[in-house]
């Protein structure tokens, strides 16, 4: 506890015991110590607070303003520490800021937000949607949600789930164009890619007799920087698609797209984490919502559910 905090706490004591020795009994000081410190206290105000006789105390009337104001100081101290408190029976409540992958965002976190508010109605949602890596300090970010491995090892993690990859084409384009049976009938087929640097024109497969992996280049006239947008060309009867399952697990539930070369699946899985900066006290609405999206997304079949 700061000092003057301290000070505070035990002239209130002394006041409103009316002797040294009935608020020593109280705040677990001796009459001495009580005399001393209150001494202190009124050499660095340069007035007296207490009227001293033989048999009592009383407040003189720059002890009784000095009551008056360190009692309301006091009672913000407590309401201070109480809204923000992350001790038992806490309320999640204040700003959270979110980062999540476009992808990830919009098929897994817009939809959860509402049941999120309407379980903690004080907390308040700030989403942002990027897949650029950012700087949770520097962006002031509560929780970054993303996949791939983790580079930062001074960031905390908790695994959402995992998922694998999927080929996937709308009924519409696959009676156009037709199924493919053999990862080489691609070469007839719109691949649907994405545009950024690491990305490679090639999927991989495996074959399903002998297990061995092999990579096979695929062409189409449309690529995407993110997942929305290949899965809305998918939809679209644009081409096929190569997804997480996660993002597409609804559309293939609902019939409007279809998995295609299943049996060649790669097996190359997606990790999600909720990622935050480590910190024995996190903020009751952080560990909230990591704890509700856990809890929501591995029910929601989208993938297999990571743990802690």
């Amino acid at each position: 506890m700061d000092y003057r905090s301290g000070e505070m706490n035990v002239f209130v004591a002394v006041a409103e015991a009316g002797s040294f020795s009935a608020a020593g009994r109280k705040v677990g000081l001796t009459p001495s110590a009580i005399s001393k410190l209150i001494a202190r206290v009124e050499e660095r105000l340069g007035t007296q607070l207490f009227a001293r006789s033989t048999r009592m105390l009383q407040l003189t009337p720059e002890g009784a303003l000095y009551l008056d104001r360190i009692r309301r100081i006091l009672a913000e101290i407590d309401e201070t520490e109480r809204l923000i408190s992350n001790g038992a029976g806490a309320v999640p409540k204040g700003r959270l800021r979110i980062s999540a992958s476009v992808g990830f965002g919009e098929c897994c976190i817009l939809p959860l937000a509402p049941r999120f508010l309407a379980l903690y109605p004080q907390v308040e949602l700030d989403i942002s949607l990027t897949d650029a890596v950012i700087d949770l300090v520097d962006d002031r970010t509560d929780i970054a949600l993303r996949s791939g491995p983790l580079r930062d090892s001074s960031l905390k993690a908790r695994k959402l789930l995992e998922s694998d990859r999927v080929i996937v084409a709308s009924p519409d384009y696959l009676r156009r164009a037709g199924a493919p049976a053999t990862p080489r009938e691609l070469a007839g087929h719109n691949c649907l890619r994405f545009n950024f640097r690491r990305s490679l024109d090639e999927w991989p497969f495996r074959d399903p007799t002998s297990g061995e992996p092999y990579t096979l280049p695929v062409t189409g006239n449309s690529y995407g920087n993110n997942g929305v947008i290949l899965r809305q060309l998918a939809l679209q009867g644009v081409g096929l698609a190569r997804l997480g399952r996660f993002h597409v697990a609804d559309d293939i539930a609902s019939g409007r797209l279809v998995p295609v070369l299943a049996s060649h699946n790669a097996g190359d899985i997606e990790m999600i984490h909720a990622v935050y900066v480590g910190h024995e006290n996190l903020a009751v609405r952080t560990r909230a919502f990591i704890d509700f999206l856990v809890d929501a997304i591995g029910k929601s079949g989208a993938g297999r559910q990571g743990e802690a």
